[in-house]
């Protein structure tokens, strides 16, 4: 399985992805005492994890329902 073929599949990791990223990028700008920045960031990043999660259920459910079909 190649990378694009995962992200089709997946649709809420490259939103999972960036939420990694910017909480990593908040750490750092907190570490360099800017404050407002790293909470801009993190709640940014919240908000990335928020959608992530919620296309990953949309996924699992559909995924689920498709299997539920193939069975009848």
């Amino acid at each position: 399985m190649d990378l694009k073929e995962y992200f089709r599949e997946n649709w809420g990791a490259p939103f999972i992805i960036v939420f990694m990223v910017l909480l990593v990028v908040a750490a750092v700008f907190l570490g360099l005492g800017l404050e407002f920045l790293a909470e801009r960031l993190a709640e940014f990043a919240y908000y990335f994890l928020v959608v992530g999660v919620v296309l990953q259920l949309v996924v699992v459910i559909k995924e689920e329902r498709s299997e539920d079909k193939g069975r009848e």
